[in-house]
């Protein structure tokens, strides 16, 4: 029997994956734990408990069965919103809330409403459309929202916070064609072109045209000489467009030449609108359809909702379809160092150099990558990269330039934590805002319960959260766990909206919340001036619940909410908060002491003491056993003292196999840990 000192120092990488708990080969597997609920791993080596949600407003009557979307709006570097969308009216209508620094914006347009309802039009292929589906693009103060099911439109600030409007575009777009049944005829007698190329008049010997000829074609068969038909004069006579140059102006006899037909509108209700847009380089894009789900559109430059080809010049409208061996049905595009195009099975770029713009001329879809994204799930720019999901949502995976390979290449940087994606549904990345933090990729899991299941935890409707620190190479991963489930995620600059799925009084209940340092309750409510006695109003959404409260660090009794009010322990000084509670807990990997005389992992062995480090942490438990850290004020008022520095702790009996350690906490107050220090007896 031994005695060895273990001491983690850092816990860069996060939850591992169970099925990685018997690689201690793994240089990974000693900075990395089994577990982290409900906790955000720092770039400096610790974990803290994750910020409390902040209750917004109860989005329930706006549209049921999880018919709810979160769109970031960026106004100008000092003005962003929140838009919630939500189909509304049995799923015919898009009621949009606008909120600012989590605050709703009322009486929007002067109408007395906190709301602006766009109504949808006719619907293709379907009678109510599914908003999730969404895809959005924005370019200084207007946003551009498609949907398969219905025309684009637009979203645009106005003069005020409170100004804003939603427009159709369908009397803006000049839609592209395409022929999605082609015929080919050869009409009797001449034509005859009064010019080889340009805008030229085309004059038939004999009546063979007609208004339904317009942008459909002609052309020679000795391959000098097409045209697309742009008006009908008469029925011997049309002006067109030359594509390819006739040979002269001589009349074409009978027979050498033909018509085409069929072409129509590439998007409509009758054969479905685009899915996603991106701006990229003075373009608007628009990628894939039902009827062309493989199809990239680009608008010509500086005019967004002209996608109508004419000569070709370098400013024209560009359309490209990705032709390859496999099916590409376009899920995504992101404007980057190049144009990226996300699909089903492969992902592509169209390669430009640093002076040369995508042109009509030059304009190619390459192939990078093939391992396909997941659709309607946005990709997110992070540094240096594009982050997506891989289409069998099992792998987050990040799109990146290498110099080396002079190509893109798709890092699976969720290869140690897979097991926390369950059906990916949405995503979102909070970017770091100062070197005490690193970005936050958070990811909402599907609700089927039917997903990854491990002994002890389901991660469904749960949000699997990333740190990453792409500088010093972290990735580290934990989940986010609420009384409910999460549906939707988006980030306002470095502010976190969720929508959350509860059930309240055995109703189910959809509610707008938002991340906040502050808080450490969930749904919760704050209280911050005119107190007087212990009873406070304003929590009506949880009507019937058990709360926790929290009065100036000081946590009262659970209490019930009754009318819409919470009773304290006492009268507060600086805030009362009430809100649900969530768990925290990290377990670490089971014990390898790394013994000369090799692994230890069959042996059964016993931890002796555990002293963690701590930062500003008012509360902590070890194996179930709570630290002796201040919990109540001093002198019976004020806030509690946050605790810096070490606890030892010991008394742990038993002898295990795995001799883990487990951290939580039984109070829902800030906890920060930044290592542990720990003895451990080897037996056999």
């Amino acid at each position: 029997m031994s005695r060895v000192q273990q001491y983690q120092a850092s816990f860069s990488i996060g939850e591992i994956d169970p099925l990685l708990q018997g690689r201690l080969d793994l240089q990974q597997y000693y900075t990395s734990v089994a577990e982290a609920k409900n906790v955000i791993f720092e770039p400096q080596g610790g974990f803290s408990r994750r910020p409390g949600l902040k209750f917004l407003l109860d989005i329930t009557s706006d549209g049921a069965n999880n018919s709810h979307h979160l769109v970031p709006f960026e106004f100008s570097s000092t003005q962003s919103f929140m838009i919630v969308m939500s189909a509304f009216n049995n799923a015919t209508t898009i009621r949009m809330r606008f909120f600012q620094n989590g605050t709703l914006i009322t009486n929007i347009n002067s109408s007395g409403n906190d709301y602006l309802d766009y109504s949808v039009g006719t619907l293709y292929a379907v009678s109510t459309f599914d908003l999730h589906r969404i895809g959005y693009t924005q370019s200084a103060d207007t946003l551009i929202v498609t949907h398969p099911n219905f025309v684009p439109f637009k979203v645009v600030r106005g003069a005020t916070n409170s100004n804003w409007t939603a427009t159709s575009l369908a009397s803006d777009l000049t839609v592209p064609k395409h022929a999605f049944t082609l015929t080919t005829t050869s009409p009797s007698g001449t034509i005859t072109p009064d010019s080889v190329d340009g805008t030229v008049t085309i004059t038939a010997s004999s009546s063979i045209f007609s208004a339904s000829d317009v942008d459909q074609f002609l052309e020679a068969d000795n391959g000098f000489g097409r045209a697309r038909i742009t008006k009908f004069n008469s029925a011997t006579e049309v002006e067109a467009m030359v594509e390819v140059p006739f040979f002269s102006t001589d009349a074409i006899a009978s027979g050498d030449y033909i018509k085409e037909s069929g072409y129509e509108d590439a998007w409509s209700n009758t054969r479905g609108w685009p899915f996603v847009a991106s701006f990229h380089e003075g373009r608007l894009y628009f990628g894939g359809s039902a009827s062309l789900p493989s199809t990239l559109f680009g608008s010509k430059v500086g005019n967004f909702f002209n996608f109508k080809a004419a000569e070709g010049l370098d400013d024209d409208a560009i359309k490209v379809t990705l032709a390859t061996d496999t099916v590409n049905t376009i899920t995504g595009l992101r404007s980057g160092r190049d144009l990226q195009i996300f699909t089903t099975g492969a992902e592509f770029f169209i390669p430009q150099g640093d002076l040369d713009p995508i042109t009509p001329a030059n304009v190619v879809a390459k192939s990078s990558t093939k391992r396909g994204s997941k659709p309607f799930i946005r990709p997110a720019a992070a540094e240096g990269g594009t982050l997506f999901i891989q289409r069998s949502g099992k792998a987050l995976r990040e799109l990146l330039f290498s110099d080396v390979e002079l190509s893109y290449v798709a890092n699976n940087i969720s290869l140690l934590a897979s097991h926390l994606l369950v059906d990916p549904q949405r995503m979102a990345l909070r970017a770091s805002t100062d070197t005490t933090e690193g970005d936050l990729f958070l990811i909402v899991n599907g609700e089927d319960d039917t997903g990854y299941r491990s002994a002890s935890l389901q991660y469904t409707g749960q949000i699997a959260a990333f740190m990453l620190n792409k500088g010093q190479n972290i990735v580290a991963p934990s989940h986010f766990v609420t009384d409910g489930a999460f549906t939707d995620v988006a980030v306002d600059i470095d502010d976190i909206y969720v929508i959350v799925k509860r059930t309240i009084g055995g109703a189910t209940k959809y509610y707008l919340e938002m991340f906040d340092d502050d808080f450490t309750t969930d749904s919760a409510v704050q209280t911050l001036s005119g107190f007087s006695g212990a009873t406070y109003s304003g929590h009506s959404h949880l009507e019937g619940e058990t709360v926790k409260v929290i009065r100036d660090d000081i946590v009262d009794a659970d209490a019930t909410v009754s009318s819409g009010n919470v009773t304290a322990g006492g009268t507060p000084t600086t805030y009362l908060e009430a809100g649900l509670n969530y768990e925290v807990e990290v377990k670490t990997n089971p014990v390898e002491t790394r013994l000369p005389s090799g692994a230890v992992a069959g042996q059964r062995k016993r931890i002796l003491e555990i002293t963690p480090n701590m930062y500003l942490t008012q509360n902590l438990t070890i194996n179930g056993k709570s630290l002796p850290l201040q919990t109540t004020a001093l002198l019976g008022s004020g806030g509690v003292t946050s605790f810096s520095g070490k606890k030892k702790t010991h008394g742990f009996l038993g002898y295990s196999r795995d001799a883990q350690i487990t951290i939580s906490q039984n109070q829902p107050v800030f906890m920060t840990v930044l290592s542990l220090d720990y003895k451990v007896s080897v037996g056999q």
